[in-house]
């Protein structure tokens, strides 16, 4: 997987080498997209993955197209980017399919769940095994084009006022989550879920307006404080072992574009995809160190108690498959049957790997 990542950094001037010369006649077309994300300006996501696809797409395409990043709340409410772009209030949207479970379950699938695959065997799922293209089918039933710009690593399980250790600590917790995190919450260890914009939630666990929180991996709750504002950082990311984030854009937004620009604004999302997570596994580990250094304590869950999230949260979206298969919508359940495919094959045949833990 390094290998790729490694040729996928090394793409940009090969592709610049390729690209068209720029007619002088004035007729190039030139394109402005204002594309607000669902995170405050200067955020992790922010920074690692809408600045630096802009970057990446004025690079690629000589500066033919320009993406203006714009943080939330700005042009649309923080949550509510992909109806933006549904209804013509911007060009395009930087968001998460986890902020759209509620609407279609399937995009459980793509936000990553509890009981699903790591970065590692996700990001290979998404570029080698089919994920990407069945998102962008997806979206195209939605009337949207999709670009995958941001894949993560694990985040933290929660910031906590509270020691959380087994099952029974959970219930009747006041918990700021979303996706399908916040339904397995809810249904199988009676916590209390909220949903609220990301910039709302430091004030919200400073305050204890929850008793606990989760927003991303290490390094990027590092800068939001959350460390300061609770005691207790407790991990593994069970709840969320990796997450994606696209661009969505019309399909007819999409479809003006010039046929020349098309394939390098999608190397610009996959370049930026495969230079973030390497900058969140590089991030993730001083952010760690910096955590331990300090005065929080650091739970580790027990293995029976993840493998108990864990599989609560395959329940959880197998249940959502077979009740939409049982309405006349197989999508789904065909989709997980394939994610959960490649998973056991990654399991089954990824001990060869050196992942250099203790």
């Amino acid at each position: 997987m390094l290998q790729t990542m490694k040729r996928w950094a090394l793409a940009a001037p090969i592709l610049m080498a390729m690209m068209p010369a720029v007619p002088t006649n004035g007729l190039a077309q030139e394109v402005t997209w204002q594309v607000p994300t669902s995170v405050p300006e200067g955020s992790p996501y922010y920074v690692n993955f809408l600045e630096r696809f802009a970057d990446n797409v004025e690079l690629l395409t000589d500066g033919r197209v320009d993406i203006e990043p714009f943080g939330a709340g700005v042009l649309v409410p923080a949550l509510q980017v992909y109806e933006g772009v549904a209804d013509g209030v911007v060009q395009a949207g930087h968001s998460t399919p986890s902020y759209r479970v509620n609407q279609d379950p399937m995009n459980a699938i793509f936000a990553g769940f509890p009981g699903g695959m790591g970065p590692e065997a996700f990001i290979t799922w998404i570029y080698e095994g089919g994920g990407k293209e069945a998102l962008y089918d997806f979206r195209a039933s939605e009337g949207f084009k999709s670009l995958v710009v941001g894949i993560g690593s694990s985040e933290i399980m929660a910031h906590s006022n509270v020691p959380v250790r087994k099952a029974e600590d959970l219930k009747g917790l006041k918990y700021r989550t979303s996706g399908p995190w916040a339904e397995v919450m809810k249904d199988y260890f009676g916590a209390v879920p909220t949903v609220v914009p990301p910039g709302e939630i430091y004030t919200l666990l400073q305050r204890k307006g929850v008793d606990l929180i989760e927003w991303g991996p290490p390094s990027g709750n590092l800068p939001e404080g959350f460390h300061e504002a609770a005691k207790y950082i407790i991990v593994p990311g069970v709840h969320q072992p990796t997450f994606l984030w696209e661009v969505v854009l019309k399909q007819e937004t999409w479809d003006a574009l010039d046929g020349e620009l098309k394939p390098l604004i999608e190397k610009a999302a996959d370049l930026t995809t495969m230079q973030a997570l390497l900058h969140f596994y590089a991030e993730d580990v001083k952010a760690l160190e910096t955590y331990r250094k300090g005065p929080n304590e650091i739970i580790t869950l027990d293995p029976e108690f993840v493998t108990e999230l864990s599989e609560a949260g395959v329940d959880w979206i197998t249940k959502k498959a077979e009740t939409l298969k049982s309405e006349g919508k197989p999508e789904m359940a065909e989709l997980l049957a394939n994610y959960m495919a490649f998973e056991k094959s990654w399991a089954a045949e990824s001990s060869y790997l050196i992942r250099n833990q203790d």
